[in-house]
């Protein structure tokens, strides 16, 4: 019988990881799931282990570096399933995410890396992002970060982790931007392919880890343009890091760096709607926190 692993890094947030859990082991698939809660820097709750026939709950510590990276590669190497998925721990799954994903694997054997449409949960209200392609590639991703592809909606093959495109960063500083990576290395060997319903249901807000880290959000971004040389391939995807990463050193009030990453972002593409945020927020026209308190009402990021 087929296996998924699912892989639910946590960390003080146990009503909301219930509910994670809860909507994985709902799930139609008919398949076996071994759901493998990480904790991180936090005490394992024993209560939570579970065994059934078909369905089963495991808690482990992160043994591997402090952080999201570290505790989604632990669970990875903890987990048994052919198949691997995570789901963040204040986010959830609709009963049937995991059935649409294993049908494209099913059905491809060369595919390696599943995701689908989100749903995103902000101050009550709710905004489906369904990204309207079967397939995203490389070179899509290095124009757009789609964040319809959020690591809560990955599945994958546990081969392709461990003998082909690889785990989870751990370098990334601060962890943020580690997911982007990911789908960028994974995009290389193969096209990600995608289910396009919004499957996924993703809480946007204060519980975030990375809520309102400028300094964590411009360092794991600068990081990730480095390490890509391709993106001065895609000016448009250049600019949009750019414009990030001048955004976020402006509501640091770093305001001279800022004004500097605006440059280099309008150079590559005058049109990038984040330069103007940025040197608005730099100039102080705007608050950080109004604009992005407005794009999360809209279900959207900077």
């Amino acid at each position: 019988m087929t296996k998924v692993s699912v892989v639910i890094a946590t960390r003080d947030r146990p009503d909301m990881l219930r509910e994670a859990i809860d909507s994985v082991l709902n799930q139609s698939f008919g398949g076996d799931i071994e759901v493998v809660v990480v904790y991180d820097r936090s005490v394992p709750d024993d209560s939570l282990v579970f065994d059934s026939n078909i369905r089963s709950v495991r808690v482990i510590s992160n043994s591997r570096s402090p952080g999201l990276a570290g505790a989604r590669n632990s669970g990875i190497h903890a987990g048994t399933g052919e198949f691997v998925a995570f789901c963040d721990d204040d986010d959830y799954w609709q009963p049937g995410k995991l059935a649409a994903q294993m049908r494209r694997l099913d059905a491809d054997p060369e595919l390696a890396f599943v995701t689908c449409g989100i749903s995103v949960r902000y101050a009550g209200q709710s905004h489906e992002r369904p990204l309207n392609r079967e397939t995203v590639t490389f070179t899509e991703l290095l124009r757009d970060r789609h964040t319809e592809l959020h690591p809560s909606t990955f599945l994958m093959r546990r081969s392709a982790l461990l003998h082909g495109f690889g785990l989870v960063d751990e370098n990334v500083p601060g962890g943020f931007g580690e997911d982007y990576e990911f789908l960028l290395r994974a995009s290389r060997s193969h096209a990600i392919s995608h289910v396009r319903e919004p499957l996924t249901v993703v809480r946007w807000g204060g519980q975030s880890y990375f809520f309102r880290r400028w300094a964590t959000m411009s360092e794991g971004l600068s990081w990730v343009l480095a390490k890509y040389p391709e993106f001065e391939s895609s000016p448009a995807g250049s600019a949009r890091l750019r414009g990030q990463i001048a955004f976020a050193h402006a509501a640091g009030k770093n305001r001279k760096v800022a004004f500097r990453w605006a440059a280099s972002a309008m150079r590559r593409n005058p049109f990038e709607p984040r330069t103007p945020l940025a040197l608005a927020v730099a100039t102080g026209l705007l608050s950080a926190d109004l604009v992005m308190t407005q794009l999360h009402r809209r279900g959207r990021g900077i």
